[in-house]
């Protein structure tokens, strides 16, 4: 009876914790940790449109969700390049593609990226009056950073639409202004 006992106990633990995988959107966001910064090798982190680049012994903080999302979700708008060679690094991770900067398209913070259930959807986002629509082509990693793969850039913080200047352009924001802007977003 002792042994029906500690499996059943077991099986529920795997039950909550395979639950608590499966939705990360509707959660209170907490951190889930911190990166150690490392100093990028000489030319290899892409400081295009205002990107950071990770800084020796500074501590980034890592999120694993991001905070949840309504039909006016506040978030932070950021500027980041999709075509190839420029700071966002890698192809696009929802279809491996590069993206032009003309093109209104969008990373979102890991959270809200939802291991890519929003891929290939769109968003509309609004700020200074007016609104867009954008394509979420990939994920602003909440989760890693500092590293080649991330171009040695740190984690996003958890509440980032990184955008494409063609963004930027439709809600005429001055491009004097363009890199960091409070918005609100919602699924389109």
């Amino acid at each position: 009876m002792e042994s029906f006992g500690i499996k059943a106990s077991l099986i529920l633990v795997a039950i909550l914790l395979f639950a608590d995988c499966l939705n990360v959107e509707g959660q209170i966001c907490r951190p889930s940790g911190t990166i150690r910064g490392k100093n990028p090798p000489p030319g290899k982190c892409n400081q295009d449109n205002d990107s950071d680049c990770c800084k020796e012994g500074q501590l980034y903080t890592k999120y694993k969700c991001s905070p949840p999302v309504s039909s006016h979700t506040k978030a932070y708008l950021t500027l980041n390049g999709f075509e190839k060679k420029e700071d966002g690094g890698a192809p696009s991770e929802c279809d491996n593609h590069y993206h032009s900067d003309d093109t209104p398209v969008v990373a979102l913070s890991t959270g809200w990226y939802n291991k890519g259930s929003r891929c290939l959807n769109n968003i509309t986002i609004t700020a200074n009056g007016r609104s867009v629509v954008a394509m979420v082509v990939d994920e602003c990693d909440s989760t890693m950073g500092c590293d080649s793969d991330h171009d040695y850039q740190p984690p996003c913080r958890n509440n980032i639409v990184d955008a494409s200047r063609a963004v930027w352009k439709a809600l005429g924001v001055p491009h004097g202004q363009w890199g960091g802007l409070d918005i609100t977003w919602s699924d389109a």
